[in-house]
């Protein structure tokens, strides 16, 4: 497999973690709804009732998903637009996609508030440090 198709891999991982917690998300609203008697009125305007603690957990790191690895995909597609290959990059990727998988578990079991935040911090510092690269690289070009 070439670096450029392994940079691949931990993006789609991220994408079908994406569409996991998405998933996971509609099946839970409608829990709320069917079994918990959330007013399904609620999604109108997203207001007016307070929702279940379950369904706010992954409501919002499925809102955390759809934010910081944004970056990630643009890092990862200009990489590959750019046709820079280096395994630097496909493990920085993988780390950023096995730290994010690891968020999401703690994020959206028992939110351990200081183990999410050291787990997120040290998301941002692999990417950031994935982006500090891809200005050297695009520098030297």
């Amino acid at each position: 497999m070439s670096l450029q198709a392994a940079l691949l891999l931990p993006m789609i991982g991220m994408i079908f973690l994406t569409f996991g917690i998405m998933a996971w998300m509609l099946k839970l609203r409608y829990q709320a709804v069917l079994k918990d008697g959330l007013n399904p009125r609620y999604f109108k305007l997203y207001k007016g009732e307070k929702l279940p603690e379950y369904l706010v957990k992954v409501t919002q790191h499925y809102e955390n998903l759809l934010e910081m690895p944004v970056f990630f995909y643009v890092a990862v597609l200009l990489l590959i637009a750019l046709k820079i290959s280096d395994p630097f990059y496909v493990v920085l990727s993988w780390v950023f996609f096995l730290t994010r998988l690891l968020h999401t578990y703690i994020h959206t079991t028992n939110n351990k508030v200081k183990q999410r935040k050291n787990v997120f911090i040290v998301s941002t510092l692999v990417l950031m440090i994935l982006w500090v690269r891809i200005c050297i690289d695009v520098l030297s070009l």
